[in-house]
């Protein structure tokens, strides 16, 4: 099987940051809540589709050597960098387990930077384990960053009916994590105006 043959399991790419793109995969269409990480599969291609952004470069043997084991450590660190978004934006602490989750995956596999000075000086990521364990502890430690650092406060949950979504917010205004998620909220909104408006049958 090619890399580019490996199907996906329907979650949107946003152009958010890696560990906030594996939360949102997690995801809804329709008002239901759909699980883009259903097999090993789904997360090799997932982590195709980002592997250009993470910090562990991935190549195509490490993503058709994708396992169930990959794949429930995923579905755990996604778990944990959900709850503590949705405790982030709702300004409480995060539970204790959730981010005892995520500081444990952060640990899990080893990396460090190499120089390489041929043919141009350049910093090698280098592990001593598994590629893609390697990847996945290092999305923990941007996780780690996100909620430890000043972005935490621009991190926003979608605010369309029904979207289940996070997204960091670049501007004030910013309210939905998508144009698609803005237009529908815009017209449930007019909707909602419309029918408040009409009189009921048969009013003076």
């Amino acid at each position: 099987m090619d890399v580019a043959d490996l199907t996906g399991g329907g979650a949107p790419q946003l152009g958010e940051l890696p560990p906030i793109e594996l939360g949102n995969t997690t995801h809804a269409v329709r008002g239901q809540v759909l699980d883009g990480l259903r097999t090993a599969e789904h997360l090799a291609a997932w982590l195709r589709d980002v592997r250009d952004r993470l910090a562990v470069p991935l190549s195509d043997a490490d993503l058709l050597g994708v396992t169930g084991d990959d794949l429930r450590h995923a579905r755990e660190l996604r778990e944990a960098v959900r709850a503590l978004a949705a405790a982030t934006v709702a300004g409480q602490e995060p539970e204790p387990g959730s981010v005892a989750t995520l500081n444990a995956h952060a640990a899990r596999a080893p990396r460090w930077h190499e120089l390489r000075t041929g043919p141009e000086p350049q910093a090698v990521v280098r592990t001593a384990g598994r590629a893609v364990d390697a990847a996945l502890s290092a999305l923990a430690e941007d996780a780690v960053t996100l909620f430890a650092g000043p972005q935490r406060h621009e991190l926003r949950a979608c605010q369309a009916p029904g979207c289940v979504l996070y997204f960091l917010r670049e501007s004030a205004r910013r309210e939905w994590c998508s144009a698609g998620c803005g237009n529908r909220a815009r017209a449930a909104r007019h909707y909602a105006k419309v029918r408040g408006t009409k009189k009921p049958t048969g009013a003076a």
